[in-house]
């Protein structure tokens, strides 16, 4: 990557985003020593103004940052590191910096978590137990789900609407898994229809 580092006096800012649920964690600077050592080690390696030396994330709390991708910004100036997280990101414990207090792309989270129990089952897993009877099972369960939705839509609390939604979305991400599909397949597709 051809970094400006002199732009700003030697650092470039790096903001740090959670590669599978997109949320921002935190920003950070790198100097050219501190990219280089994130590269070859994919653990997020700063410098760190305040103690003016290079500072891994997690070196003393365990909470390391292991890289995923970066991406250059068009000025060539700023990077985008998304990681997978180990721990909260931020020194109070948050997991982010900027206070989001709450996963707001929980989805994409769900996805690996029932992509987890098809790789590693676990005793009493619904979603193992669901699998295991196979995509006969699973789409009819979509389907009992989408009408329990609808119901809900039309007849029910906001509470109960919001839950058999959530019921219903939970059942499709598994089917969308026993078929091979991830939301990032429909989303592509998604984003090609609309233009």
């Amino acid at each position: 990557m051809n970094i400006d580092f002199n732009k700003s006096g030697g650092l470039v800012p790096v903001i740090i985003q959670d590669a599978q649920t997109l949320e921002v964690l935190m920003l950070g600077y790198m100097n050219p020593e501190a990219y280089d050592k994130t590269v070859e080690e994919k653990i997020v390696t700063f410098f760190s103004r305040s103690k003016n030396r290079l500072w891994t994330k997690g070196e003393t709390s365990g909470n390391f940052f292991h890289v995923k991708s970066i991406h250059l910004d068009c000025d060539n100036d700023t990077l985008l590191i998304k990681v997978k997280p180990i721990g909260p990101a931020c020194h109070t414990g948050e997991r982010s910096c900027f206070k989001t207090n709450y996963n707001q792309n929980f989805i994409l989270q769900l996805e690996s978590i029932i992509a987890d129990r098809y790789e590693n089952p676990k005793e009493g897993s619904y979603v193992n137990k669901l699998h295991s009877k196979g995509i006969n099972k699973i789409a009819q369960k979509v389907g009992e789900e989408a009408v329990e939705t609808v119901i809900a839509a039309l007849n029910e609390t906001e509470t109960d609407f919001i839950n058999e939604s959530s019921d219903l979305v939970f059942h499709l991400i598994i089917l969308l898994k026993e078929k091979g599909i991830s939301l990032e397949q429909l989303a592509k597709n998604l984003e090609n229809r609309h233009k």
